[in-house]
């Protein structure tokens, strides 16, 4: 018998993780203790009602700047309003959940068009022979491009990306991580014109009428920011995928593989996970008719749309800040996804009768039942933490530690950037974030000289790129349970460490492009300067 050198044994021994990784690893291991998400949010709810109730006891209130209600106390659970407030309201605090509905509506189309097959020829088709050097900065582009579709970009993106990245032999993790954390690192910024860019410049607009400024905010005035970002953060984001990410996943793929060959005394290879990019002929005709649909379908929504008067358009005759079609989103997405699907299922004979749809969507409904119960759980959370009012003496207390800093010049900028990086982990929605800093910052930075366009610009900044890390919101729980498909033991700590990189990175440079703009004298959108 003979002994292996230990020449060779350093040479077929995995490379030593660097010191990023190591921290990344670490930052795993320590999220991973945290709780499983349904207990994680029962421990977070007791949480929230014993401080309500100390804070309740000592006569706290919030007073947001601006506001017309004066002085709010923090609300006691503990109490009988509390009491009755969530006995009477836990029903409807469940079914109005916004995620649950977004969710499970866009994910009932998705399971046709998955389950027909629909999805995976079109990607079959679409990247079989694509260069897979190329997946992805393409896979980037497309999760920036995503938020179009508002908060159904982070369900539907990801799981795509996934099976592009099978279907081209890269790693399924790698796509669906990677498309999970560039929808929503980069979720505020957009090649196109989005209902966030009207909703927050409504906000502004609000909080900057009792400083009259003279100057109004379009959903356009940060289109030249968002615009420039969308494009540096979609070859930043495909870089970090296709050096960061997939490396990382394929050392740790190596580490497991070589521990189990190691136990059964022999060395294996993993399996070829490329697929056939060639069709067969039916498969074609499929995608022929579902692609016919498609057509169809745009047609229609282009006839009620471009028309003077046509029914999509609000009271104005226009789309922006609200509108009909701009409300219909998540069913359109619907529609995108499941007809298309049916029709390739019916050419395909993947359906053969009525109650084959059905079944599709009762099993996507079926995998979906973790994340249904969790919903019920996070949604009475959610909702504790705002009637209690914590969450808006946070956001307060943040604003006024800000101001008491006394920074002026770009330096206040960063620290407000900061401000809304850390917050956004607590406060998930960012209207409602930006609702309660608008009434406080734009004033402030208007007496120091900014535009209040500029200051929404910024606070997109950091608003943006920490939605990725907060383990409050309900969309890191969904892309969880999509990882465990692929990594039973993966936890929030998993999805965490490997989506850090992408928002520290997002952090830094879209923050260095507004530094550009700023001292450059850019305007981040139509006759939006940074000064007054």
């Amino acid at each position: 018998m003979t002994t292996p050198s230990r020449k060779s044994e350093r040479a077929s021994a995995p490379p030593a993780p660097g010191r990023i990784a190591r921290l990344l690893d670490g930052i795993e291991r320590v999220g991973n203790r945290i709780p499983d998400p349904f207990v994680l949010f029962l421990i977070l709810f007791a949480l929230v009602a014993v401080v309500s109730a100390a804070m309740a006891a000592q006569g706290a209130q919030v007073e947001v700047p601006g506001g017309e209600d004066g002085p709010q106390p923090i609300r006691s659970f503990f109490t009988a309003e509390g009491l009755t407030w969530l006995t009477t309201s836990l029903v409807s605090n469940f079914i109005g959940f916004p995620p649950l509905g977004v969710v499970l509506t866009v994910l009932l189309g998705v399971g046709v068009a998955q389950r027909t097959g629909l999805l995976m020829a079109l990607v079959r088709r679409a990247f079989g022979s694509a260069p897979r050097w190329l997946l992805p900065y393409v896979v980037a582009l497309v999760a920036v491009s995503a938020s179009i579709m508002s908060d159904a970009s982070m369900v539907v993106v990801p799981p795509l990306a996934a099976m592009v990245f099978k279907a081209a032999g890269r790693h399924p993790v790698a796509g669906l991580m990677g498309g999970f954390a560039v929808a929503t690192a980069a979720f505020s910024c957009s090649p196109f014109i989005t209902s966030t860019d009207a909703l927050l410049s409504g906000i502004t607009n609000t909080a900057a009428a009792g400083v009259d400024l003279g100057t109004h905010v379009s959903p356009v005035s940060n289109h030249f920011l968002t615009f420039t970002i969308a494009i540096l953060l979609s070859l930043v984001g495909g870089l970090l995928i296709d050096r960061v990410l997939e490396p990382s996943l394929e050392r740790a793929k190596v580490t497991r593989e070589r521990v189990a060959a190691e136990d059964a005394g022999r060395a294996e290879e993993g399996p070829d996970t490329r697929m056939d990019p060639e069709l067969s002929p039916e498969e074609r005709r499929g995608l022929r008719w579902a692609g016919v649909t498609l057509l169809v379908l745009v047609a229609a929504v282009l006839a009620v749309c471009l028309p003077e008067g046509a029914p999509m358009r609000n009271e104005d005759g226009a789309f922006l800040p609200e509108s009909p079609l701009l409300s219909s989103v998540v069913f359109l997405v619907f529609l995108v996804l499941a007809l298309p699907g049916v029709v390739y299922g019916l050419v395909t004979r993947s359906i053969t009768a009525g109650a084959d749809v059905a079944r599709m969507m009762g099993h996507t409904i079926k995998e979906m039942s973790g994340f249904i119960v969790l919903a019920f759980v996070m949604a009475q959370f959610l909702e504790l933490f705002n009637w209690t009012n914590l969450s808006t003496w946070i956001a307060v207390q943040g604003a006024e530690g800000l101001e008491a800093t006394g920074f002026t010049g770009f330096p206040a900028v960063v620290c407000f950037i900061l401000l809304a990086f850390l917050i956004n982990l607590f406060i998930i929605s960012g209207s409602a974030q930006w609702a309660l800093f608008a009434a406080v910052f734009v004033p402030m930075f208007a007496l120091l000289g900014y535009e209040p366009g500029f200051i929404q610009a910024a606070f997109r900044v950091g608003d943006s790129t920490s939605n990725v890390l907060s383990p409050l919101s309900p969309y890191v729980v969904i892309i969880l349970g999509f990882l465990r498909a692929y990594e039973p033991k993966a936890g929030i700590g998993t999805v965490i460490a490997r989506s850090l990189p992408f928002s520290l990175v997002f952090l830094v440079l879209w923050t260095l492009v507004l530094a550009v703009f700023f001292f450059a004298g850019i305007p981040v959108g139509p006759g939006m300067e940074a000064r007054i």
